[in-house]
């Protein structure tokens, strides 16, 4: 069983960044691949990034490529997710998730999820 809270979004101006934490309980955080997603009012889930638990690969929406980082540390069982150049479009819903999987983009695949936190970019 894995619990997972999220913080750290906010309310900030396009062009800003923001950091969000994820942070998981249990003792086997290291052995899940852990997810970002993000769900804007209307619209459907959608995957953000994500980090493999074996070998620390990441990927990324094409919407969010090149702007948004995602990073682990094991021993202190959290994931981040580091927002730059924000955008407008980028206002939804933030999601953390955790999977036994690997290179996962779809929010089936993933078993736990967090409470999600508000990210919201004015123009």
């Amino acid at each position: 069983q894995v619990q997972l809270v999220e913080s750290g979004g906010g309310l900030v101006q396009a062009g800003g960044s923001l950091r969000l934490s994820c942070a998981a309980s249990g003792r086997t955080f290291s052995r899940y691949s852990m997810g970002w997603f993000r769900q804007a009012p209307g619209k459907e889930r959608e995957f953000v990034a994500t980090i493999n638990w074996n070998d620390g690969n990441t990927y990324y929406a094409d919407s969010v490529k090149g702007r948004f980082t995602i990073s682990r540390d094991n021993a202190r069982n959290t994931v981040w997710l580091q927002m730059n150049s924000l955008k407008p479009e980028d206002t939804a819903v933030y999601y953390c998730a955790a999977t036994s999987r690997t290179s996962s983009f779809t929010k089936i695949t993933y078993d736990y999820w967090g409470q999600g936190t508000q990210v919201t970019v004015s123009s």
